[in-house]
């Protein structure tokens, strides 16, 4: 973090409370405020200056595709043109099955994927069909590096995911 994104103790307090998560209630914002000892529109703008500010990036649902019955994961990886890479990007991860879509550097000439996408799917063929989705969906802007445009990383197991982590005493 620099010194532009500077957290006051207040957003620090803020932080540890919800890097588990948000309490599983139906009014999180409201259980936070009353934590903080503020309003829950403070809350908010806190959540609000946060997002704006990049210190979180996103608020979102985090599932465990296993234990909702998808087996079948998998980062995609795609060869693409670099000049349309944000705008094919943003269409492949408005589709449903995919998770998280994201653009990475490429490291010639071992790696030469630029848009991973995340896909959940029950079985292997239900698998195999949203990557032909997607690769006709890239079908105009992929390349071929060593003879190949994708590849396909499949899950073998759920790795624990985190977002960000404070530790409760300052340094």
């Amino acid at each position: 973090m620099n010194n532009q994104q500077a957290i006051s103790p207040l957003e620090r307090q803020y932080i540890l409370l919800t890097q588990q998560g948000l309490p599983l209630c139906a009014k999180p914002y409201h259980a936070i405020a009353e934590q903080l000892n503020i309003s829950v529109q403070q809350t908010l703008a806190i959540t609000k200056s946060l997002l704006d500010r990049g210190v979180i990036r996103r608020i979102a649902a985090v599932p465990n595709h296993y234990k909702i019955g998808y087996i079948f994961n998998g980062m995609t990886t795609w060869d693409i043109q670099d000049d349309k890479a944000i705008e094919y990007g943003e269409k492949i991860g408005k589709l449903d099955f995919v998770s998280h879509c994201y653009l990475r550097p490429r490291h010639l000439p071992q790696w030469n994927y630029n848009l991973f996408a995340m896909i959940h799917a029950k079985d292997a063929t239900q698998l195999e069909k949203y990557k032909a989705q997607i690769k006709e969906i890239l079908s105009d802007v992929l390349q071929t590096h060593q003879g190949k445009s994708h590849s396909v990383l499949n899950s073998t197991k759920i790795l624990k995911k985190t977002g960000l982590r404070l530790n409760k005493k300052r340094s």
